[in-house]
């Protein structure tokens, strides 16, 4: 009888972390004994925030150089099993204790966007998925190097690679490009 209890309110749970890349706000209720514990999630009118604290983004950038090579696995966080595109973000980020929406789809709502002619090693660039009609997030990385008319972003590819490469934003990905995303406060200060 008590494994039911516990088993119930795992039901609930993971049906809310299944539709997490729904947009709309939701409110979950898992029964523990006689109380309820509500898990809010974000969507369009709250629209999830990424905290750094006193992370650089040298960090990250470093961080994440260190794992090319890594091969791709789709839905992986694992650097043991490999990562897929968000999985690779997600494992960055939170090795630093920064928590960060899991799916790319996820991140397309995340503040604050900025124009690619501005972005800063540490700021993230989403894609659409290959299908490049479809104009929502389906693939991202992190911004690495930015120089003269170019800018070098390193994801975990199921491309060519099929690992975690560093890609220079060439015409391919220009036309699957969807936004850049400033992460950092720091990197206000650098245009």
């Amino acid at each position: 009888m008590k494994f039911r209890y516990l088993a119930y309110p795992l039901l609930f749970i993971v049906f809310a972390s299944c539709n997490r890349s729904r947009h709309s706000t939701a409110v979950v209720r898992a029964k523990t004994d006689s109380s309820y514990n509500k898990i809010q999630r974000s969507g369009p009118t709250n629209p999830p925030v990424i905290e750094t604290g006193s992370v650089t983004p040298e960090q990250i950038v470093n961080f994440a150089r260190s794992l090319k090579g890594t091969p791709y696995q789709y839905g992986s966080t694992d650097p043991k099993k490999g990562f897929d595109c968000s999985g690779f973000i997600t494992y960055v980020f939170n090795h630093f204790g920064i928590s960060v929406p899991r799916s790319s789809k996820d991140f397309g709502s995340v503040k604050k966007e900025i124009e690619v002619n501005q972005a800063q090693p540490g700021d993230l660039i989403l894609f659409t998925g290959t299908d490049s009609t479809v104009k929502v997030p389906g693939h991202m990385g992190i911004i690495v190097a930015r120089g003269p008319g170019q800018i070098t972003f390193i994801h975990a590819t199921s491309g060519k690679q099929y690992a975690v490469t560093e890609t220079p934003l060439d015409s391919n990905y220009q036309k699957r490009y969807l936004k850049t995303i400033r992460v950092f406060s720091q990197n206000n200060r650098l245009h």
